[in-house]
């Protein structure tokens, strides 16, 4: 049994010590919102922050994450979508068919909590999240709205 804090809340977890925290999140915990995509940490589908960090899930055993570990899925951004990313994202337009965004949305949230005032440079280098609907341009003008409080877009330099 492993006891994982996810979303500030200790979980009781019984898999295996190699189960990728992925398939703990949403087949053990039951939080769907982090996506499996390619399961080789590529596409960015199952993002989530790890200590702070934005890791793709997909390539976190569990047997390495102990109960001083902090995890924070999608769900655990907000409890209510009032994440300045959230509403950005929303405001925008971002997604096409959505299926990448809940980890699109966890990496620019880690982009902006390192970097509250990024250039296009900064999130095209921050944001390898893949996105096959292609709204790269939207992603990084929402990155911009929520950098600048939520209410207009910036120009990155």
């Amino acid at each position: 049994m492993a006891k994982l804090n996810i979303n500030g809340t200790v979980r009781e977890v019984s898999a295996e010590a190699d189960t990728p925290l992925l398939w703990v999140i949403r087949e053990h915990v039951g939080l769907t919102g982090t996506k499996y995509g390619c399961g080789i940490a590529q596409c960015g589908a199952c993002s989530v922050h790890f200590n702070g960090e934005v890791q793709r899930s997909c390539q976190i055993p569990l047997g390495q994450i102990t109960e001083s570990d902090v995890i924070v899925t999608i769900e655990g951004l907000s409890s209510n979508t009032s994440h300045p990313v959230q509403k950005a994202w929303a405001a925008v337009d971002v997604p096409q068919c959505g299926y990448c965004q809940s980890g699109q949305i966890m990496a620019a949230a880690a982009l902006l909590k390192k970097n509250p005032k990024p250039t296009d440079k900064d999130i095209d280098e921050a944001m390898t999240n893949i996105c096959r609907c292609g709204t790269y341009q939207r992603i990084r003008e929402a990155v911009h709205m929520a950098a600048n409080g939520g209410g207009t877009t910036g120009q990155g330099g």
